[in-house]
């Protein structure tokens, strides 16, 4: 199996910073994209950034500019830095991990537990 475990979250003014980490452990063959989705109260889960495995990168044009995505391979960590927050950031932050955990198994995807940023004003 694979795990996944977030953390970072937390209560912050608007135009602070955060950086959330999701690590993956478990049986890892390859790791072929990193995910960062966030889900308001009320709303939708929305795609806030992304990672391939060559390192592209795409974000919600929402937090352009003011968020970056990253990762340390050797760890299979992503990591979700935000700056210049806002209370409209204000959600419960999910890593997602596309993984294929051997030669035989395909692609599934995981999930990290969630965790909760609070921007406020």
């Amino acid at each position: 199996q694979v795990q996944l475990v977030e953390s970072g979250g937390g209560l912050v003014q608007a135009g602070g910073s955060l950086r959330l980490s999701c690590a993956a452990s478990g049986s890892i063959l390859s790791i072929y994209g990193m995910i960062w989705y966030r889900q308001a109260p009320g709303k939708q889960r929305e795609l806030v950034a992304g990672i391939t495995q060559g390192g592209s990168t795409n974000y919600a044009d929402s937090v352009k500019g003011r968020f970056t995505i990253s990762t340390d391979n050797a760890k299979n960590t992503v990591y979700l830095q935000m700056n210049s927050l806002k209370p409209e950031d204000t959600a419960v932050y999910y890593c997602n991990f596309k993984v294929r955990r051997s030669i035989i198994d395909r692609m599934e995807n995981y999930w990290g537990q969630g965790t909760q940023v609070t921007v406020s004003s």
